[in-house]
């Protein structure tokens, strides 16, 4: 099972998120959270970023076991913006997670991203 972690800042012109640094969250959850990896994108739902989303999901192929948690605006929207990816792909969106990011610090993300792995799938073994 993979684990993929994709941050979206909004263009990082939203104030809710004025309180994170985006430029350690990869390497905070990297280090703190059993992923394989972490990345952030200004706009996941723009252009550039539907075809990273298009990319993380398509890799996913090969493994089926693989969950991808997006941080970033109300998951409800995420849902909404995403379904012609979830669609065009094939992934399974039982397998997808969205997490809401909006107002929290890097330490809170790290706890609610934490919270939401941790109610997906049984700790693993860290890896370094």
């Amino acid at each position: 099972m993979r684990i993929k972690a994709l941050i979206c800042n909004c263009k990082g012109l939203s104030p809710s998120f004025k309180n994170s640094d985006m430029n350690t969250l990869p390497f905070e959850i990297e280090s703190d959270l059993d992923v394989d990896y972490a990345i952030v994108h200004p706009q996941l739902c723009g252009m550039g970023g539907s075809r990273v989303m298009e990319d993380a999901l398509r890799s996913a192929e090969d493994d089926p076991t693989t969950l991808v948690f997006v941080g970033a605006c109300a998951p409800e929207a995420q849902q909404k913006l995403f379904q012609k990816l979830f669609c065009k792909t094939g992934f399974d969106q039982d397998h997808f997670a969205a997490v809401d990011i909006r107002g929290l610090t890097n330490k809170e993300i790290l706890e609610r991203l934490g919270e939401k792995i941790g109610e997906r799938v049984q700790p693993r073994e860290k890896r370094h």
